[in-house]
């Protein structure tokens, strides 16, 4: 049977707890969350501390089922042994029994996969490579720094080499450079047609490397898509505004454009001699044409422009006004005479 171009397929997810002895108070972990991710691709899953990543996560491995809605994962029922077979995990605090070196843990695991002794030596080697541990597999876990723990999790999540990986973290603990050979992993991973579903706070790892990403607040789905579409949806990318700095005084700046729709002046000198005035402010860049008038006054009074940038928000930005406007509690009038 043909398999479908997508590796996970949510719909209408929902998962409640019950909290306390005698009140029962309902949690709703989860509430109508649907999402597809292709097969192939690197999606990525952001959200504040209670939003419901882990639920969502531990539903998809089979850990939790949901109250309501269904999940598939790679054609198959997300939890069953066959869909199991085929996902990689890492989770985020990932402890190995300190006895075992690098080497052993990762056998250990890899026999938990079904993996026989010869399947595991054929795989090891490139993954010590992989991962950056390539002449540390024979210490002992227990003298690992937190950093190499994480590579060493990494190793056994693709150990026998699975189709969707799943990785809680995975950055987690590693320096600059660390964090740039784990994108490279999962770029090597993309290029095997690999599908890889990752949870991450590091919003700047997750503008690098994720090709889409959803946003969650408490338990519902807010936002989903690429980089670019959600930026383009944020409220403030309609404010379309060109940041300019020019050589000159403020009242010549003005007089040049006094016909174009220029504001927010502030001076800096950034580089430049202390003696030399620069000039920033902003460019209502709405229509295009009034970026070009401006350009054209700033030139033909001689003006020299240093800098020009087009204002785009980042995804930190589009993450805290999505979570923000899901968060806050709605405002209420009070009553004076209350």
């Amino acid at each position: 049977m043909q398999s479908s171009a997508t590796a996970i397929e949510v719909t209408n997810l929902s998962k409640t707890y019950r909290e306390g002895l005698i009140f029962r108070k309902i949690h709703n972990a989860l509430s109508h969350v649907s999402l597809s991710v292709k097969r192939g691709e690197v999606f990525g899953l952001l959200g504040p501390n209670g939003a419901g990543k882990t639920t969502l996560i531990k539903v998809l491995l089979g850990i939790l089922h949901p109250n309501q809605g269904s999940a598939t994962v790679l054609d198959l029922p997300a939890g069953s042994k066959s869909a199991r077979r085929k996902i990689g995990y890492l989770p985020e605090n990932l402890v190995f029994p300190r006895h075992h070196t690098g080497r052993s843990a990762l056998y250990f695991y890899g026999r938990l996969s079904e993996m026989n002794e010869s399947n595991i030596r054929a795989r090891e080697n490139e993954l010590w490579r992989l991962v950056g541990l390539q002449g540390r597999e024979h210490e002992p876990v227990r003298r690992y720094s937190k950093g190499m723990r994480q590579r060493l999790g990494l190793a056994q999540a693709m150990l026998h080499d699975p189709d969707l990986m799943v990785f809680d973290e995975p950055t987690d603990g590693l320096d600059p450079m660390g964090r740039q050979e784990i994108r490279s992993v999962l770029d090597q991973l993309k290029e095997r047609g690999k599908t890889v579903f990752l949870n991450s706070h590091i919003l700047q790892e997750v503008e690098l490397v994720c090709d889409r990403v959803a946003i969650m607040a408490l338990g519902k789905l807010r936002g989903i898509g690429t980089i670019d579409e959600l930026i383009e949806n944020h409220p403030h990318a309609s404010k379309a505004t060109v940041s300019i700095e020019a050589i000159g005084s403020v009242s010549q700046i003005q007089e040049a454009t006094r016909d174009c729709s220029i504001r927010d002046f502030s001076t800096v000198l950034d580089g430049l001699d202390s003696a030399v005035a620069v000039q920033r402010f902003a460019v209502d860049a709405t229509e295009q044409s009034n970026v070009d008038r401006v350009v054209d006054r700033l030139r033909d009074a001689e003006i020299s422009i240093y800098r020009m940038q087009r204002f785009r928000p980042s995804l930190e930005q589009v993450f805290m006004s999505i979570v923000s406007a899901a968060t806050s509690p709605p405002t209420t009038t009070q009553n004076p005479f209350k």
